[in-house]
């Protein structure tokens, strides 16, 4: 089925499978909401983690960031609070806190995650790739320089290596 959430003006529906899919770090995001939509307000990027996946600590300098977790657990560490969450919690990161997640090794991690101010859709697809099949891949090696020199360009500044536990 078509993406029309471009093509469509006013309110529309995206099913599971549509959005506009990226692998990013090792992931699987798929743009469900973006802010061409939402007049810079909000995006919605629909997230599946491997097992063991873990982001570099970084902090958000303009956006709220929101997970919802569908299905998979993660260990989250906000500011120093480590804190576990499961299928139907909502983990809230306030802008500007210092964060990461840990994912835990029996499955994939599923969550939807919601920023605001829109914008993070933007340093996906500069980070990452265009996602033509839909199965996780081996992670490709992450070159430390051109992430952080992307996401400084897009408000993140990396903090530190991903986490190997919490």
């Amino acid at each position: 089925m078509a993406d029309t959430s471009r093509t469509t003006p006013g309110g529309y529906v995206l099913r599971a499978e549509e959005g506009n899919p990226f692998w990013f770090l090792g992931s699987l995001v798929t743009v469900k909401v973006d802010g061409a939509r939402t007049r810079g307000k909000i995006t919605i990027l629909d997230f599946v983690n491997p097992p063991g996946f873990a982001p570099p600590v970084h902090r958000h300098l303009v956006e709220d960031e929101v997970f919802y977790i569908i299905s998979g657990r993660a260990r989250y560490d906000c500011d120093g609070t480590v804190f576990d969450a499961g299928p139907g919690d909502l983990v809230f990161l306030p802008v500007g806190s210092a964060h990461t997640f840990l994912v835990a090794p029996e499955e994939p991690l599923h969550t939807l995650q919601i920023t605001v101010p829109a914008g993070f859709e933007e340093f996906t697809a500069e980070a990452g790739t265009p996602a033509t099949a839909r199965v996780l891949p081996e992670p490709d090696p992450v070159d430390p320089a051109a992430l952080g020199a992307a996401a400084a360009r897009h408000h993140i500044e990396i903090l530190g290596p991903p986490p190997a536990s919490l």
